[in-house]
């Protein structure tokens, strides 16, 4: 949202004027006259009426045939008579709908949402403004008539006409963007004065520089106020609907309004506001007055009575941007009648959200079931998943948290006062009440029913829990609202009240998370909440990088499974990052963005919501009115360093740059993964994650003199994929199935690797197989196949299904399993056995987890226990992070001139000679790390015989708590030693180009010392093993010293 100088004009649109009125009413009064509806003597009094009193816009008129009107007339006169002797009866309805829009007329009281009967503004947002592009937009004219509908009814009739838009330049390139002569549509331009166009034109550039909205408001000759919203179209929904409710809250309401659309991608939204008249008595009556109306909005005029307009405009401007964040919520009815304010509706929203995420589920009950049960007995493990699943679908629904919320109104409110009490007040501003008067009078940032603060200091957080168990009639609901408790009082940092914002973020402090299900606490947790998703960030370390991804739902219930699960996936993504990170400085961390149900197709407006929402808690504001500085509990500045995943490998670019624009210092390794053309690493090109998925695969024939071609090889993930494609590429065995997207495709001879690797290099899924290429035995089902019968006779009824547990399927059955795609949990301790004969034989020899958490660690355990060989994700698949990391590195160690010159293609699309041997030493650690740490694995399972996945976890404890126990000690701080090891650390082409010095004095000492630290730790781990003796590290480093003496 940004807020313009204020602008004063006599000039606005050009007022609608139909030449045929007069014609257009003889016609009506000859229907009215034939149909006999109205009585004879009354038509022509009635037909004067609705003409030239009520006062409806001459556009109705030119838009409505006399038929159209006559039926409105004849119905609005039967209204009035049925609603005679009763108070507040009329209901007048009318729609229309035309090829290229629409016609919706209702009664309407000034001031007043309605909470019953068609509700035409919302109807307008999802039919017309929300799916509105320039491919197909829709503009908007609305008005209110000056006349009431009846003497005894303070209400007019509201008119909205919905058009098609008809643009000038419909695809605008190069500077015709920005001329809105070129973009707007004709009605538009032909109604528009020259000021609304400079007006528009301005909003317009400045909406095509932000991703938030941009609002203007300016006084009107007649005392009311105009406000201009401007936004990137299809960034929000349910917006239009949702700022009447707005200014209805505030006893304001508009006698027109227009949504005009523009070919660049923009909506404008222009309202005329004015006080309602009982809002104008109230402020005319003064502060003391008791007068009252009972259409007021009871927080309202208990809040704040003498409010100006000019305050109410204030108030909307600034939380416009928080209705644009979540437009619509459960708690809207609450919001519309008064009960609560907008930013209560919000807040409890959030408390939802969160509730759903982190209420404790499994209870003393389950932890003291868990201490009994044998960790190590399938049986025991197996009844205790099966009730951490039930008992989380079963005991807190969104449905029960959602009633519990509704119920608990007044609760509500106090919680609310508790969270703003400490994130929107200052903290150095003397007594509570004092706190919210100065700050309520010197800048109005929070709703006006704010200062019921006034009356009374917010709760403490053990006041609230007393008030809770008193108020609360059941252990269920006292649980849910003692969870928006934990949500307050964990809340370290939150841009709910920075005035502009495109989605609501907030820093949490993860000590509430309860240790039986989660632990190993995080070090920072992040949630963002936006219109089209909800979404988290979990990082296990300070300095951390790891993967979004954005999670799709097929229907409404895989969208309850991905609710219920989305955290506990994010926080073992992350913590498995974290393990798989062992060798590079950053900790491991994973971001996870869920889309609603209704927005599966706005991934990336999802993803960029998250991204500028996040940065808000990353960057200082500079920019009062704009990104003011916010309340900060946490207390020091953070870094993230993003990566792509599922949905995003598009996205790195716009989120560099974006983060560039915002005026980030470290926009250059904000993301990895990003296009060569900004000097980024990408993985699939360079096969960076099989590089060392393929060195286990490799290590094992190794080891066990296995000839690669003839090993067959079930491969989840295709050739379309980054990590199938390339392991077709790389591989030369035997591979008999592939899985991915669009189906299945099996040939117990070998799928014909010719045709496969075509598929690999254009990243087309399976779909694309010439299945003439199969052998007579082969066949392909794809998800949309129904009936299907293969070569030996099994009938498959439908190909979705088929897909989603062909892994577990006798006909899977082969030497190698190498999951490279796939949902988390594929495997669990419930499916596992359907991976064995019937004989007890496990139908895999080997197992290389290529996908991350594609098997559950228990499934593992059991895999392992019938002898399988099995190397699980968090080694194998970390190829990707290092190539990451040390882009990373190059990003922190180059300046600007010499990032762009050294890593970014060039204008001619060639790539400089320093990025190609940059490329090919990263390829070459990548494979000495996957190297180095198989052989540690299988010698340390040979020596120990503990199963390679525990082996796995203790390699990566060992380093990560070696690295951290490195901080604490004097290594750093000898000089030479430093310079040794840091010369090792370091990529050698680095070192060439800019020298050990230049690196030092550049990159941040935090992240200096994690490369020392990961260094030492992973080497002496992987030569020594997990359980060495007192005397190794002693051994380890005098080596190093011995080294250093020598240099020095």
């Amino acid at each position: 949202m940004t807020v313009l100088d204020p602008v004063s004009t006599n000039s606005d649109y050009t007022d609608n004027v139909y030449s045929g009125k007069q014609d257009h009413r003889a016609q009506v009064c000859a229907i009215l006259e034939q149909e006999g509806s109205i009585p004879q003597h009354l038509i022509d009094t009635e037909v004067d009426w609705f003409y030239n009193v009520l006062g409806l816009d001459d556009m109705y008129f030119m838009l409505e045939a006399p038929s159209a009107v006559a039926r409105h007339l004849t119905s609005l006169y039967g209204s009035q008579l049925s609603s005679v002797g009763q108070d507040n009866l009329i209901n007048v309805t009318f729609q229309t709908r035309h090829e290229s829009g629409a016609v919706f007329i209702h009664n309407s009281v000034p001031g007043v949402s309605k909470t019953e009967g068609p509700h035409f503004e919302q109807m307008i947002d999802a039919e017309y403004l929300d799916i509105s592009v320039p491919q197909k937009a829709y503009r908007v004219e609305s008005y209110r008539s000056r006349g009431k509908v009846s003497k005894s009814l303070d209400a007019s009739l509201r008119t909205y006409f919905v058009n098609a838009c008809d643009f000038v330049n419909p695809t605008p390139e190069g500077d015709a963007v920005n001329d809105i002569a070129q973009v707007s549509d004709r009605t538009f331009l032909a109604k528009a004065t020259p000021h609304v166009l400079d007006l528009y034109g301005g909003v317009i550039a400045k909406v095509l520089c932000r991703s938030g909205p941009v609002i203007v408001s300016d006084e009107l000759p007649n005392g009311g106020y105009r406000l201009v919203i401007g936004y990137r179209q299809r960034s929000t929904q349910g917006f239009y609907s949702a700022m009447s409710d707005l200014y209805h809250y505030y006893s304001m309401y508009s006698s027109r309004k227009y949504v005009e659309q523009f070919s660049n991608g923009v909506t404008i939204i222009s309202l005329y506001l004015d006080l309602a008249k009982h809002a104008k008595k109230l402020t005319h009556s003064g502060a003391g007055s008791s007068t009252t109306s009972s259409n007021a909005s009871p927080v309202l005029s208990a809040a704040i009575p003498h409010a100006s307009i000019e305050e109410c405009v204030t108030q909307i401007k600034k939380e416009a941007s928080l209705l644009f964040c979540i437009p619509n919520t459960p708690f809207q009815t609450l919001f519309k009648t008064g009960e609560l304010s907008v930013q209560e509706a919000v807040y409890a929203n959030v408390g939802w959200i969160f509730a759903q995420h982190f209420l404790n589920r499994l209870g003393s009950e389950y932890a003291t079931l868990a201490e009994i049960l044998d960790p190590n007995d399938a049986t025991d493990v197996e009844v205790l998943a099966k009730l951490k699943k039930r008992l989380r679908q079963e005991t807190f629904t969104r449905e029960l948290v959602l009633d519990i919320l509704l119920r608990h109104r007044e609760l509500i409110k106090d919680l609310y006062a508790h969270f703003a009490h400490v994130h929107y007040v200052s903290a150095d501003a003397g007594s509570a009440v004092s706190k919210v008067a100065d700050r309520l009078k010197a800048d109005l940032h929070v709703s006006l029913s704010m200062t019921r603060l006034q009356d009374q200091e917010p709760l403490s957080s053990e006041d609230l829990r007393l008030k809770i168990t008193r108020i609360t009639t059941n252990d269920h609901d006292a649980m849910v609202m003692r969870a928006l408790l934990d949500f307050n009082e964990h809340v370290l940092k939150t841009n709910f009240y920075q005035p502009t914002k495109v989605a609501l973020s907030f820093r949490m402090d993860p000590g509430f998370l309860p240790a039986i299900e989660y632990p190993t606490k995080p070090y920072g947790l992040f949630l963002i909440i936006g219109n089209e998703f909800r979404g988290f960030h979990v990082r296990f370390q300070d300095v951390a990088r790891g993967g979004i991804r954005i999670v799709r739902s097929r229907n409404a219930e895989a969208f309850s499974i991905n609710q219920r699960t989305l955290f506990d996936e994010n926080y073992s993504l992350a913590s498995t990052q974290h393990r798989k990170n062992k060798d590079i400085p950053e900790g491991g961390s994973k971001g996870t963005i869920l889309l609603n149900p209704d927005a599966q197709d706005k991934p990336f407006v999802a993803f960029e919501k998250y991204v500028d929402a996040m940065l808000d808690l990353l960057l200082t504001g500079e920019t009062p009115g704009i990104k003011n500085r916010l309340v900060d509990r946490l207390g020091h500045n953070e870094i993230l360093f993003f990566g792509p995943d599922e949905g995003t490998a598009g996205y790195m670019d716009w989120a560099s740059q974006h983060a560039r624009k915002r005026g980030a210092p470290f926009w250059k390794a904000f993301t990895t993964g990003k296009s060569q053309t900004l000097g980024g690493i990408p993985h699939d090109t360079y096969g960076m994650t099989t590089r060392s998925v393929h060195q286990y695969v490799l290590g094992i024939m190794r080891q066990l003199g296995l000839d690669e071609s003839e090993c067959t090889k079930l491969q989840t993930g295709g050739p379309d994929g980054d990590l199938g494609s390339n392991e077709i590429k790389i591989s030369h065995d035997r591979t008999t199935a592939i899985v991915d997207g669009s189906g299945v495709l099996y040939d117990p001879q070998g799928i014909d690797r010719a045709e496969l690797a075509r598929l690999a290099n254009a990243r087309q899924m399976i779909q694309e197989f010439d299945t003439s290429k199969l052998s007579s035995d082969g066949f392909r089902v794809l998800i949309d196949d129904f009936q299907i019968t293969l070569p030996d006779g099994t009938h498959v009824q439908d190909g979705l299904s088929f897909r989603n547990t062909f892994h577990v399927n006798p006909l899977a059955g082969a030497d190698f399993f190498v999951p490279c795609g796939g949902r988390p949990e594929s495997i669990d301790i419930n499916n596992v056995g359907k991976l064995f004969d019937a004989d007890g034989t496990a139908r895999f020899k080997y197992v290389v987890e290529g996908a991350n958490l594609f098997f559950t660690q228990d499934a593992r355990l059991r895999l392992e226990k019938a002898g399988v060989h099995l190397f699980k994700d968090a080694s194998a698949n970390k190829g990707g992070v290092t190539s990451s990391s040390l882009e990373v590195l190059a990003a922190l160690s180059l300046t600007d001139d010499e990032f762009g010159r050294l890593m970014c293609k060039q204008s001619d699309g060639s790539l400089p000679a320093f990025y190609q041997e940059y490329v090919a030493g990263v390829q070459n650690a990548i494979e000495a790390n996957a190297a180095r740490e198989f052989e540690c694995l299988w010698n340390e399972a040979k020596t120990t015989g503990k199963p390679k996945s525990v082996l796995s976890d203790d390699l990566s404890v060992a380093i990560v708590e070696l690295r951290k126990n490195l901080e604490s000690t004097t290594l750093w701080d000898n000089v030479a030693l430093r310079h040794l090891i840091m010369r090792e650390a370091l990529p050698a082409r680095l070192l060439k180009e800019i020298g050990l010095d230049t690196i030092l004095a550049r990159v941040p000492l935090n992240y200096l010392k994690a490369i020392f630290g990961a260094y030492l730790a992973s080497h002496f781990v992987y030569e020594y093993g997990t359980s060495p003796s007192q005397f190794a590290f002693f051994e380890f480093m005098s080596r190093y010293y011995a080294k250093a003496d020598n240099a020095v």
